[in-house]
């Protein structure tokens, strides 16, 4: 997590593991996010599933968009579930996992234990990014909240793109609320952007007011710097500072990027 300004890697021991069993998949629809949100809580109660991605309507329609998979553009959200444990054990926990959905209130659900059609929709998912990139520049964020915030944290966002008038598609690592709000924008539209910009500091101050993070795994870097000090709070970035210096006293160890107090570089 210290995105090379504490140190270099000179050596790399690896661990092999056995290959995963094959996975069963769920894949809910939920005509409102709440709903999703609810159902990701109460799985995460009891179950760590090797799956549990999470989709809002802006994230599906791009997704149905590039692709014509047939996914439900009237969906409000999409969970994608899978399990890894063995045989029988994987039916049973997915079929718990689906109880769980109809109950919070799921439109649809389908399960397979078929490895291609499983593929599929994990393809789905993964294809969101490069997906909402056809329309038009993002700010990528990624900010993480713990889970039972995930519902304030998504409904937030979707405010947040509406008051600003911007796209947000928003997709997360439900399980452990890990949340990437994709902004979309126009780089040649100078109100727009500006407008975008607004927005990207507002999803990482709402993570913050909720007890999340600025960044759940894509790191600082240098766009995210001037919400550090905030997010982190005078103390602890006072530390991060003397640990730098005790242990990169040149500065030379990606120079600029996570602690520097300069603003954050053009997007």
């Amino acid at each position: 997590g210290s995105e090379g300004t504490l140190g270099i890697i000179t050596e790399v021991l690896l661990r092999l593991i056995p290959s995963q069993h094959r996975p069963t998949t769920l894949v809910a629809a939920f005509a409102e996010v709440e709903h999703a949100t609810d159902a990701v809580l109460t799985i995460t109660r009891s179950m760590r599933p090797s799956m549990l991605e999470y989709m809002d309507r802006a994230s599906i329609g791009a997704v149905e968009d590039a692709t014509r998979m047939g996914l439900d553009r009237d969906a409000a959200a999409m969970l994608v579930v899978q399990s890894d444990e063995a045989g029988e054990h994987a039916s049973t926990e997915i079929g718990r996992i689906e109880e769980i959905c109809r109950a919070a209130g799921a439109t649809e659900c389908y399960a397979t234990s078929d490895p291609e059609e499983g593929e599929a929709f994990v393809v789905a998912r993964r294809m969101v990014i490069p997906s909402v990139e056809l329309k038009g520049a993002l700010l990528l964020e990624d900010v993480g909240g713990t889970v039972p915030q995930l519902g304030e944290l998504v409904t937030g966002i979707a405010r947040i793109g509406q008051d600003r008038d911007v796209t947000i598609a928003v997709i997360a690592h439900a399980g452990d609320g890990n949340t990437h709000p994709l902004i979309v924008l126009d780089p040649t539209d100078p109100t727009q952007r500006e407008r975008a910009q607004m927005a990207y500091g507002e999803v990482m101050d709402l993570a913050s007011r909720l007890g999340g993070t600025i960044t759940g795994e894509h790191g600082v870097g240098r766009l995210k710097r001037p919400w550090l000090a905030d997010s982190l709070g005078p103390d602890v970035l006072e530390l991060n500072h003397r640990i730098k210096a005790a242990l990169d006293p040149q500065g030379i160890l990606n120079p600029g990027s996570v602690f520097a107090t300069a603003g954050p570089d053009p997007a």
